[in-house]
């Protein structure tokens, strides 16, 4: 077998890892479930969501990687017994990545579409069909399948050059372009009207708006966006090299990830509420309301390129993470070449993809226990997969792996107070808190 690749420093890991984390549900889930939810109330929750559950998993499956040096499944393996039990965790991760990346890359179409009618000037160009773009889109069955096959080349392409050399260079690129482009747009954002209302929609929390459910959401958010339950930080955590602190790099990713979504919400609140929109405009917000908003704004050509810019970056880094997952998989146990497994992983990711890119047209009467082939696969592996792993993956490191693993992964130093802090919440906290999402989600799933 040949030598594990890691990655060239530690701050590729965190460019890469916060590349996985920060995504589509940064930039467009977390503004408009904040604007459904009352805001500061709901981004109160989000942040100590994201400390007390989203933060211990991805330390706990960071440091599987780290210190199994193996792919999503034979972690289990290596860091229990040949033939573990918990060996079905690694299997849910694999079929979550895959399923999740077909859907999301049918996405992540959709904004190379977006972007290609930014950057020709059709966004801003005062033409009444901006707000129905979407609506086309999903009429036109060639489009679909083109954006999706584009997005998806993309991907395999990075992939296909391996960690060093694909993955960790593209996020070298990417994230820096990623968080320049979003600074130049709050300080876009910064001279418009609605900012000060943004920001205080953002983070002066009224928490009579506070409901059940929307801390149930916030739970969610938190957990999702950092990509965890789907073996992605398993997978990257193999790739670093023993002797990195654990704390210090995820506490660095969940921060990145944390402030792109701040910030994301901020310029979106600003343009909504410059033009005296509503923000509780649900998932049409990024697609529909803010390209017919781009078309009243002094620069809105700018202004337009540079978000579906930045959104295309979010969404790309983080399929890369997706299809890693699985290649990294099939590149261990199978030794093929980096490049084969890469495009042969990708082309059946692809073709599950078309499903969903079709289901919107020529599929749309095609219905699988009532869904069709795209909500199928984001419900199966959101409410069932998602969770599941996350519960397993707390359960294994707080109580299998137990104390002993908590205390490597502070190397043996640290205050006692973090460390107890961290097991009472892998242990409990956050099981108890991603459990109740499953059950919630089965819920909805079969209802």
């Amino acid at each position: 077998m040949a030598a594990r690749a890691h990655w060239t420093s530690r701050l590729g890991f965190i460019l890469a890892a916060a590349g996985s984390a920060v995504g589509l549900g940064n930039i467009w889930k977390f503004p408009y479930m904040t604007g459904e939810n009352g805001g500061g109330a709901f981004v109160l929750v989000y942040l100590l969501c994201v400390l007390g559950v989203g933060l211990p998993i991805l330390i706990a499956e960071v440091y599987i990687g780290r210190e199994s040096q193996r792919n999503v499944v034979q972690a289990f393996e290596a860091l229990d017994r040949p033939r573990s039990p918990w060996m079905v965790t690694g299997w849910l991760g694999l079929v979550t990545a895959f399923l999740i990346l077909s859907f999301y890359s049918v996405v992540g179409g959709w904004v190379l579409h977006f972007l290609s009618k930014a950057l020709l000037g059709q966004l801003t160009s005062r033409d009444a069909a901006v707000g129905g773009y979407l609506e086309q889109l999903f009429h036109s069955p060639g489009a679909m399948v083109f954006w999706h096959t584009a997005f998806m080349a993309l991907t395999v392409v990075i992939v296909a050059r391996g960690v060093a050399g694909g993955i960790e260079r593209a996020n070298r690129i990417m994230m820096p372009a990623l968080f320049l482009l979003l600074l130049f747009l709050v300080v876009r954002a910064f001279g418009m009207p609605g900012f000060a209302p943004a920001v205080t929609f953002l983070f002066s929390p009224r928490l009579e708006d506070l409901t059940w459910s929307a801390g149930l959401q916030a739970a969610g958010q938190a957990f999702f966006s950092l990509s965890l339950g789907m073996g992605a930080m398993i997978t990257y955590g193999s790739y670093l090299k023993q002797g990195e602190s654990i704390p210090r790099i995820t506490a660095v990713v969940a921060v990145m990830d944390t402030v792109v979504s701040l910030l994301a919400g901020v310029v979106v609140f600003s343009v909504v509420f410059t033009f005296g929109q509503e923000p509780a405009a649900g998932p049409t917000l990024m697609f529909v309301n803010l390209p017919l908003l781009f078309q009243q704004m002094t620069g809105g050509y700018l202004v337009a390129v540079a978000f579906f810019l930045l959104i295309a970056f979010a969404a790309l880094t983080s399929a890369i993470s997706l299809l890693e997952v699985v290649v990294a998989y099939a590149d261990e146990v199978h030794g093929w070449p980096r490049p084969r497994t890469a495009l042969l992983m990708g082309a059946a990711i692809y073709a599950l993809g078309v499903l969903a890119a079709l289901s919107f047209n020529v599929l749309g009467d095609v219905k699988v226990a009532g869904h069709n082939f795209f909500d199928l696969f984001d419900d199966v592996s959101s409410n069932l997969t998602l969770p599941l792993g996350g519960v397993l993956i707390a359960v294994f490191y707080g109580w299998v792996l137990g104390r002993d693993a908590v205390l490597r992964t502070f190397d043996g130093r640290g205050p006692r107070v973090l460390r107890e802090g961290l097991l009472w919440a892998v242990r409990v906290l956050a099981p108890a808190a991603v459990a109740y999402l499953l059950v919630k989600g089965l819920a909805g799933l079969w209802a």
